[in-house]
């Protein structure tokens, strides 16, 4: 029993399983909206299995793909595949085992959320190799995390008939890119050595910041958009100005010359971001009714 629980922390530290927050909230958010308050008992569930399956099976397939440049990589060698705590055969059962939690979530759902199931596993698994051929990888990531609330609104309503989840995507699109820009500029001297395309690595370390914070400019407003589209109340309003006091604040604490903070700046400042809109724009719309 030891050796179980021991083996299912190592697979959730492969997946970094605590990263859920950044996405699973948006998701909750997107059924919020699209229910006018509380989705049923059985979407909220499909929506948690489907988030969990689908993003396990994305961090596993990355860490497969990526096993060979972790090892390479002084800030990564020590992960899982590349040191042997856990096997690549280990690594596909697990993998295989995600996308079918996440395909029987969907058909659990509705006729369109199965429909559409492979276009999210092959936007998903599409961003492992993204790196290899394009500076702006980034955003693929973005792509990948940003159609969670776009899905959960179709899990609730079994269609798109609102602008409401499009803006909610496009703001998590923009948020992700910001944010993975930063992160990647951690990377900088081993991408350019390794030939790995990212944005601090084609335009460096000081303009990948720049770019950052364009791309969470444009993240603040699809939020604002968001906010003014859907008359929600004060709640919401908090919310709003809570996120764009902690985009500022994530941004004060890098900087081209001194990134030692960017575990703070990436994982405290970007769980707050998901949960705080979540929390605030869910009582605006209860507040509401």
């Amino acid at each position: 029993m030891a050796a179980f629980w021991k083996k299912l922390g190592t697979t959730l530290r492969m997946i970094k399983f605590e990263h859920t927050l950044f996405a699973l909230p948006f998701a909750f958010l997107g059924a919020v909206l699209a229910a006018d308050g509380m989705p049923q008992l059985r979407q909220i569930i499909g929506i948690t299995v489907a988030m969990v399956g689908a993003r396990s099976a994305a961090m596993t397939f990355n860490r497969i793909a990526d096993r060979e440049i972790d090892a390479e990589n002084p800030r990564t060698a020590g992960r899982e595949l590349p040191s042997g705590k856990l096997s690549v055969r280990f690594a596909w059962a697990f993998f295989a085992a995600s996308v079918a939690l996440f395909l029987i979530a969907a058909y659990s759902l509705n006729w369109l959320t199965l429909a559409l199931s492979p276009v999210a596993l092959a936007s998903i698994i599409g961003y492992s190799y993204a790196k290899r051929y394009t500076s702006f990888s980034h955003l693929f990531l973005g792509w990948a995390l940003a159609i969670a609330p776009s899905a959960a609104w179709i899990a609730v309503r079994g269609s798109i008939d609102s602008e409401i989840p499009l803006l909610l995507s496009l703001l998590v699109l923009m948020w992700t890119a910001g944010f993975d820009v930063m992160y990647a500029c951690q990377d900088y001297d081993f991408d350019r050595r390794a030939g790995l395309r990212s944005i601090p690595a084609t335009f460096g370390i000081g303009r990948a910041l720049w770019i950052a914070r364009l791309f969470h400019v444009q993240a603040f407003v699809a939020l604002l958009l968001l906010y003014g589209l859907s008359g929600l109340g004060w709640p919401a309003l908090a919310g709003v100005i809570a996120v764009g006091i902690l985009l500022i604040y994530q941004h004060l604490l890098v900087s081209a010359k001194d990134l030692s903070r960017m575990n703070a700046a990436f994982f405290t400042t970007n769980a707050f971001v998901s949960v705080i809109l979540f929390l605030s724009f869910s009582a605006a719309v209860f507040v509401a009714r």
